[in-house]
């Protein structure tokens, strides 16, 4: 298990933390296929690289500006590791963004680059990674992008909300009026099933045909149910003061009640700081399995923003 929590600086408007497991249950996975990234204010970054931490510095990165992500990297379409491994390095790559259309049109390229590239070597279908970032201007409310099954939780009040849109079989019937808002629930968060409909790097299937194409596609109010319609995937995020914020791989939820998982999350944040949540979100789940656990990997990056007032200002680019 790897827990970062002291070697970054994110100033003093933002705690965060990440940590990363091959997982538990009856059968441990061999392999680490997960990854994360975190770039510090300082342009400090680390990732796991050969299933291990790995530190850089990120030239050229704009002092205050942080990122944050979670991958999961789909072995069962093989060499998923080594998508998600690439898909952070595309991500050390990209220029810091501070508006949605910028970060979006960034990620959908690095997404073609990266297809193209694996496509080439492995042409009877390349494998995938799902992707859920922060990207946080300095002063600015956090940039979300996301595709796949991982996921943006808010730990507030008690409660644990959601804030993403799983792109998985049941929310392509959704979105063709096939599944009600009950029914949805029942089987995205009530059930847990390793079927994806969209992934980095490999593509989307949310077409009529159901069938794989390459680009990805953004849900959201447009073509998303009414009840999901305030979830979309390329979004700027409005943050609840005090609240903790959860990137999570589905390995935390793939177990026979996932709701009886994620109820125990509020009570292992409440009064921690980022590493402290994190480190008793694995501690907890490694020490004691949910009930009918499907093993799999585990990777949680946890966040904690000060109120606004109490940020500090933005700085002021040279005109």
């Amino acid at each position: 298990m790897h827990l970062i929590k002291d070697e970054l600086d994110f100033g003093p408007w933002l705690d965060a933390a990440a940590g990363s497991s091959v997982g538990a249950g009856p059968m441990p996975r061999r392999e680490n296929q997960d990854n994360f990234l975190l770039i510090d204010a300082g342009g400090h970054a680390v990732c796991l690289s050969q299933q291990a931490p790995f530190h850089c510095q990120v030239p050229g990165w704009p002092a205050g500006h942080v990122r944050a992500a979670v991958l999961d990297g789909m072995g069962g379409h093989g060499h998923g590791r080594e998508a998600a491994e690439a898909a952070v390095q595309g991500l050390l790559a990209i220029p810091a963004c501070c508006d949605t259309a910028s970060l979006s049109a960034q990620l959908d390229h690095l997404h073609e680059r990266l297809q193209a590239a694996f496509t080439a070597d492995m042409p009877a279908r390349p494998p995938g990674t799902t992707l859920t970032l922060l990207e946080i201007p300095p002063g600015q409310a956090p940039l979300l992008y996301h595709v796949g099954d991982s996921r943006l939780y808010e730990i507030s009040d008690g409660a644990a909300a959601v804030l993403t849109v799983d792109h998985v079989p049941a929310t392509a019937y959704a979105m063709r009026g096939a599944l009600d808002e009950a029914q949805w629930r029942a089987r995205v968060h009530g059930e847990h099933h390793p079927q994806i409909s969209q992934a980095f790097i490999l593509g989307n299937a949310f077409g009529a045909s159901l069938h794989l194409d390459k680009p990805l596609l953004a849900l959201d109010a447009g073509n998303l149910p009414p009840f999901l319609a305030r979830l979309g995937d390329r979004r700027v995020l409005q943050l609840r003061p005090g609240a903790h914020y959860l990137l999570l791989s589905d390995g935390f939820w793939a177990c026979e009640d996932p709701y009886a998982a994620t109820a125990r999350w509020p009570a292992l944040c409440a009064g921690r700081t980022a590493a402290q949540a994190v480190a008793a979100l694995l501690g907890e789940f490694l020490a004691s399995p949910p009930k009918g656990l499907s093993s799999d990997n585990l990777t949680v990056l946890a966040l904690r923003f000060l109120p606004h007032h109490s940020r500090p200002a933005a700085p002021q680019r040279p005109a």
